[in-house]
């Protein structure tokens, strides 16, 4: 008896440390929730008022505490009764209450993935014009190695060239063509589809985040983030409906990816009254359900866009720095805005400029979209 009461005084001293730590971790904004006459946000199936639930610098997520909500009877209802056991003795292995999450993004935080501003002048380079051109032809259309490039260029064109020079020629010309890229996309379709991939940055997982057009098959917005998350799923959409009309209805199409289910929350939050953002989902392998097998063509188009992604990276064998691969990005994408002929497209790019028509080579476009690029970057 004296062992268990000792123990059980030292439980009650140490309790309040161990309360403090396990807020820290938690964060939960309010211990207890209790109905209040200034609630902002009220449940859309029992229409009770929210409580604070959890809080973040980014984030606050508000909880129905209503035990008769509809939505959390129903859930309840869906349990077998290993999970009603299991829901009994640990409550924070199922979200069966409604969720509504209010995100605090500031416009300073949802800033587009842009290249570095290039240590040197294109204007000023030892080499002439069109080598920068055979540069690009050979780095980014044809998806050759730096390494590899300078090696053609050296024993087939006789020009003396080392392969840091043409990783700089690289990353001066996406700090040119990245602007470029988001002016000339013009307006995008009703449909578009998004999807992420992963590249390697000093060994570590990134990801980029691509939004396509699903009728004219144009990239509408690209963007490099160290995670999957919501924030850089809504620095992507935002840049992908930017050049929408404001009356236009639109849809988009997914994974399962909860990111984007946030971010249209979020962004629909932002356009009333404005038509919201519809949201899609297409989930795994197999058409399991009538959403996943009407959308899942528009699904098939990311993938491809993603496939093709990879084709162009995958020589590079991961990046030492950040800003290499998204100069390889910008650039990927240029190239196949404005220079790759899709065959679905009757052989036409997806967003044709008047100003290479008249161009047969693949170095010549390159060098007339930069004339272009360079002025709309200063």
């Amino acid at each position: 008896m004296l062992q268990l009461s000792t123990s059980t005084t030292m439980m009650a001293k140490d309790a309040p440390s161990f309360a403090a730590r396990c807020a820290a971790i938690f964060f939960q904004a309010q211990k207890r929730h209790r109905p209040s006459r200034k609630a902002r946000y009220f449940c859309p199936y029992c229409h009770k008022a929210l409580y604070r639930w959890k809080e973040q610098s980014l984030l606050t997520i508000y909880k129905c505490g209503n035990d008769h909500c509809p939505a959390f009877l129903k859930a309840i209802n869906k349990l077998n009764p290993s999970e009603k056991q299991l829901q009994k003795k640990k409550l924070s292995q199922f979200k069966l209450r409604y969720q509504y999450r209010e995100y605090h993004f500031q416009a300073s935080t949802l800033q587009h993935s842009t290249p570095d501003k290039p240590k040197i002048d294109l204007g000023r380079i030892h080499h002439r014009s069109d080598i920068l051109g055979l540069v690009l032809a050979f780095h980014v259309s044809c998806a050759i190695t730096a390494r590899k490039t300078a090696f053609i260029l050296r024993n087939v064109f006789n020009v003396s060239i080392s392969y840091q020079t043409v990783l700089n020629y690289a990353e001066a010309a996406a700090y040119h063509c990245h602007l470029f890229n988001l002016q000339s996309k013009g307006p995008i379709d009703p449909i578009s589809a998004a999807d992420e991939t992963y590249i390697k940055i000093q060994g570590k997982h990134h990801f980029v985040f691509f939004f396509i057009s699903t009728k004219s098959l144009k990239i509408t917005a690209y963007h490099l983030a160290d995670n999957r998350e919501v924030l850089p799923a809504t620095i992507a959409m935002t840049e992908a409906i930017r050049t929408a009309h404001p009356d236009q209805k639109l849809a988009l199409i997914t994974d399962a990816n909860p990111s984007y289910a946030a971010a249209i929350h979020f962004i629909n939050a932002l356009r009333d009254p404005l038509p919201p953002l519809s949201h899609h989902k297409v989930v795994g392998l197999q058409n399991l359900d009538k959403e996943s097998s009407e959308f899942r063509p528009y699904k098939q188009i990311i993938e491809r866009l993603n496939r093709t992604y990879k084709s162009h990276v995958r020589p590079a064998h991961g990046f030492n720095v950040r800003n290499g691969a998204l100069a390889l990005t910008t650039l990927f994408v240029t190239h196949y805005n404005f220079l790759r002929p899709h065959m679905s497209l009757n052989y036409n790019v997806p967003i044709p400029l008047p100003e290479l028509h008249s161009i047969t080579t693949l170095q010549g476009k390159w060098m007339k979209i930069l004339s272009m690029a360079i002025p709309s970057a200063s």
